[in-house]
C-alpha cells in the first residue's frame, strides 16, 4: 500500500470583512499551514467617510453631531476631543459645574463602551451568557443618557465651554442608584467569567506584549496598561477635573489577553468611583460658559429678527480658530484619542487629524497573531478592542 505524500502547499483563507467576529467591516487574509497562523494581512479602508476632510469644511458646532460615528461606543469622547481643542485654542474657560457634568458622562460612556467590548469577546470565545447580561446594564446607561441629552448613542451633547443642557431634576439620584446596582453586576461577571477554566484555558498566555514592545508599536490605553506601564492621560494630563477625585490606575503586568480583560474589568469599578464622588461633590452654577456667545461674528443677525424669536433653537456662536496649532488627547476607552487641528483665522479648521486609538492598536495584530492557531485570531483581535467606525474613519 502507498502511503498518500503530505500536502506542503499553504491555506490562505479570507476573514471577513462579514465574518461576525470582526467586530465591524475588518478583513483579514491569513496565510495558514494547518492550523498554525503563518502570515496575517488586515486590509482596512471598508468604512472609509473621509471624516477628517468634513471637519475642515465645517465649524466645530456643526461638526459635532459627525464625531459620534468614528466610535461610536464611546461617543462622548468624541465629542469631548473636539470641543477641547477649540477651548484651548482659544483659552476658554469651562465653569466648575460643567466639568463634572462632562467627567460624570465620561466615565458612564467608557462603562458603556467596555461593557460592549466585554460580551462580543466572550461571543467569540465561545461564552454566549455574557453577552445577554451585559446589555441589562448598557441599557440602564443609556436611559440615563437619554434623559440628559434626549439621545441614546448619539448624543451631542458637548458644547464648547460647556455642556447643552443641565443634567434634568432627578437624574443624580437614578445615576446613584445606578452606580449601586452596577456594582454587583460587575461581582456577578468576576463569578461568571474570572475564574472560568474554560475562559482561562483560552486567554491565558495567549497574545504576549512586552512592555517596551508596546511602548515601541504606540500602543495606549488597556493595551499599554496590561504590560505592565501605568500611564493613564487622567493622571497624565489632569483634563476636567480629574485630579479632584480618588482613584487608582488599573495595570497589570502579564500583557497578554486574560491581563487586558482584567484590566478593562477593573476600570469598569474605578469608572464608578469617580462617577459616584463627582455626582456626591458635583458645585452649582451655570452649565455653559457664557462669555463664549460674545465670540458670535454676525452681531446684528437676521436670526434675532421678530419673525425668528419663537425659535426654540438659536445657532450657536461661530468663532475663528486662530492662527497656530496644537495637539489634544484625552484618555478614551480604547487608548488614546487625540486631535492635532492647525487653525487659519477662520471658522473652519484649517487641519483636523484624528490620531484614533483603535487603529494604532490594531498594528500589532500581525505580530501577535503569527505561530499562533487559527483559533487564537479570535481571541487576540478581540482583545485589542477595536471599532471600524474609528480605524477607518
Amino acid at each position: 500500500m502507498t502511503v498518500p505524500a503530505t500536502r506542503k502547499d499553504l491555506m490562505i483563507v479570507n476573514m471577513g470583512p462579514h465574518h461576525p467576529s470582526m467586530h465591524g467591516v475588518l478583513r483579514l487574509i491569513v496565510t495558514l499551514d494547518g492550523e498554525d497562523v503563518i502570515d496575517c494581512e488586515p486590509i482596512l479602508g471598508y468604512l472609509h467617510r473621509g471624516m477628517e476632510k468634513i471637519a475642515e469644511n465645517r465649524t466645530i458646532v456643526q461638526y459635532l453631531p459627525y464625531v459620534t460615528r468614528w466610535d461610536y461606543l464611546a461617543t462622548m469622547f468624541t465629542e469631548a476631543i473636539t470641543v477641547n481643542a477649540p477651548e484651548q485654542l482659544g483659552n476658554i474657560q469651562v465653569p466648575q459645574r460643567a466639568s463634572y457634568i462632562r467627567v460624570i458622562m465620561l466615565e458612564l460612556s467608557r462603562i458603556a463602551s467596555h461593557l460592549l467590548w466585554l460580551g462580543p469577546f466572550m461571543a467569540d470565545i465561545g461564552a454566549q451568557t455574557p453577552f445577554f447580561y451585559i446589555f441589562r446594564e448598557r441599557e440602564l446607561i443609556y436611559d440615563l443618557f437619554e434623559a440628559a441629552t434626549g439621545m441614546r448613542m448619539m448624543h451631542n451633547y458637548f458644547r464648547i465651554g460647556g455642556v447643552a443642557a443641565d443634567l434634568p431634576h432627578g437624574w443624580i439620584d437614578k445615576c446613584l442608584d445606578f452606580c449601586d446596582y452596577f456594582l454587583t453586576g460587575v461581582d456577578e461577571y468576576q463569578k461568571l467569567i474570572t475564574l472560568n477554566p474554560i475562559f482561562l484555558e483560552r486567554v491565558e498566555g495567549v497574545g504576549i506584549i512586552g512592555g517596551e514592545e508596546a511602548i515601541n508599536w504606540g500602543l495606549s490605553g488597556p493595551m499599554l496598561r496590561a504590560s505592565g506601564i501605568q500611564w493613564d492621560l487622567r493622571k497624565v494630563d489632569q483634563y476636567e477635573c480629574y485630579n479632584e477625585f480618588d482613584w487608582e490606575i488599573q495595570w497589570q503586568k502579564e500583557g497578554d489577553s486574560l491581563a487586558r480583560y482584567l484590566v478593562r474589568i477593573g476600570e469598569m469599578s474605578e469608572s464608578i468611583k469617580i462617577i459616584q464622588q463627582a455626582l456626591e461633590g458635583i458645585p452649582g452654577g451655570p452649565y455653559e460658559n457664557l462669555e463664549v456667545r460674545r465670540f458670535d461674528r454676525a452681531k446684528d443677525s437676521e436670526w434675532n429678527d421678530f419673525e425668528y424669536r419663537f425659535i426654540s433653537k438659536k445657532p450657536s456662536p461661530n468663532f475663528e480658530l486662530s492662527k497656530q496649532e496644537l495637539y489634544v488627547r484625552v484618555e478614551a476607552p480604547k487608548g488614546e484619542l487625540g486631535i492635532f487641528l492647525i487653525g487659519d483665522q477662520s471658522v473652519f479648521p484649517w487641519r483636523w487629524k484624528i490620531r484614533p486609538p483603535g487603529f494604532i492598536n490594531l498594528q500589532i495584530l500581525p505580530q501577535l497573531v503569527k505561530r499562533m492557531k487559527l483559533a487564537d485570531i479570535m481571541t487576540i483581535l478581540g482583545s485589542i478592542d477595536i471599532i471600524m467606525g474609528e480605524v477607518d474613519r
